[in-house]
């Protein structure tokens, strides 16, 4: 769940609403909430259009939710 944590850190961090960041990445709002609560796991794809749409990179991403769950 160390992802969703992260992605919602992103997004909370450029005052962005689940709706706004959906729409930014292609997707829809129900689905970027059930990627933030852990409830569904992104596909590499989809991981990168959040990546994109938080205008950051997918493998400083992938870091961050790493050392979340090495710190857990």
């Amino acid at each position: 769940m160390t992802y969703a944590r992260v992605l919602r850190r992103h997004r909370k961090d450029l005052n962005l609403s689940q709706e706004e960041l959906a729409f930014r990445a292609g997707l829809s709002m129900r689905y970027v909430s059930l990627l933030e609560s852990g409830k569904h796991q992104p596909s590499l794809s989809t991981m990168k259009a959040l990546a994109d749409a938080l205008d950051t990179n997918l493998i400083a991403m992938i870091g961050e939710a790493e050392n979340d769950n090495d710190q857990a």
